[in-house]
């Protein structure tokens, strides 16, 4: 059960849906149709020793519809398409000169070590300090593309100042990316974190983040097929029981909208069908209740 307070290692709670994403990415860099490319995501996956990840990661290619196949295939369409969503934002964001890049909730992402940055950029990875003490551990062999540099801070603690402290500049542009974190944090901290994005965004700064809603289209047989596809690699996470509600919650979109931020949204099963791959019709329904998008701060010249 959450509390407002916690804390969590890499394979527990919270922190155990992040081996859950860098296993689906690393499935999906082993097809032989991959939409993008994650040479890290299996390295860190096999650092945790699970077999069950291991089994899931593994799994056989395609949208089986048991066991393994089936959270890779069914469940693991939107994780996939929010990939590539949030690549591209990066890469909209260094066209346009961006060149300081925070990733509140870090967890496994890798893009500090995959992505082609340009001179002078500096990416910083804000999570849990035992979630980045596990990565800096698990590629302690690899060197980052980029000037990474670690902020081990709770997002629902002083977050700006720990990363001020590190060398943030609020006077740059910033490309901020909250992935897979909103429903993870209560909805009044939730506030909190984009009032501090938005205080520390200088003109021509930029957000992108997802979101779950309350009207998840998850059926309870798909909820149960999930379930019993993680149990039966050994591994016991109810995702249902981390998330906090969708009910009462700001939504982003309005909520950056009033800010007089520029918004976007992105259609998930579009990014899919745009580079060949076929969409699962069970699994439409419920990525049609995901928010996926980017929200700007106009410095006259900028677009989307």
């Amino acid at each position: 059960m959450r509390t407002d307070d916690d804390s969590w290692d890499i394979t527990e709670s919270v922190g155990a849906t992040a081996i859950g994403v860098a296993a689906m990415r690393a499935h999906e860099t082993r097809r032989d149709d991959a939409v993008f490319n994650d040479p890290y995501a299996a390295k860190l996956v096999a650092a945790v020793g699970s077999d069950g990840w291991n089994t899931i990661m593994a799994a056989g290619r395609g949208g089986g519809q048991t066991g393994s196949s089936f959270i890779n295939g069914v469940m693991g369409n939107f994780l996939v398409a929010r990939t590539l969503y949030f690549d591209d934002y990066f890469a909209k964001a260094i066209t346009v000169g961006i060149r300081q890049f925070v990733i509140l909730a870090s967890g496994l992402d890798a893009r500090a070590y995959r992505v082609e940055w340009p001179s002078g950029s500096m990416v910083f990875e804000l999570d849990q300090p035992k979630v980045l003490d596990f990565k800096a551990k698990a590629l302690a062999d690899d060197v980052p593309a980029v000037d990474r540099r670690e902020v081990p801070v709770d997002l629902r603690h002083d977050w700006p100042k720990a990363l001020r402290d590190k060398g943030f500049d609020p006077d740059r542009p910033t490309a901020w990316l909250a992935e897979g974190l909103l429903r993870y944090l209560p909805g009044e901290a939730q506030d909190r974190l984009l009032e501090n994005v938005v205080a520390l965004s200088a003109p021509g700064s930029r957000m992108a983040l997802n979101i779950g809603t309350g009207n998840r289209a998850l059926s309870k047989e798909m909820r149960e097929r999930r379930r019993e596809a993680l149990a039966k690699a050994g591994i016991r996470v109810d995702l249902e029981e981390l998330w906090y509600p969708w009910e009462g919650r700001t939504d982003p979109r309005s909520w950056f909208a009033m800010q007089q931020w520029l918004v976007r949204e992105g259609d998930p099963a579009a990014l899919l069908a745009d580079r060949g791959r076929v969409v699962p019709e069970e699994a439409l329904a419920d990525m049609s209740t995901h928010i996926l998008m980017t929200a700007i701060r106009p410095r006259g010249d900028d677009t989307l």
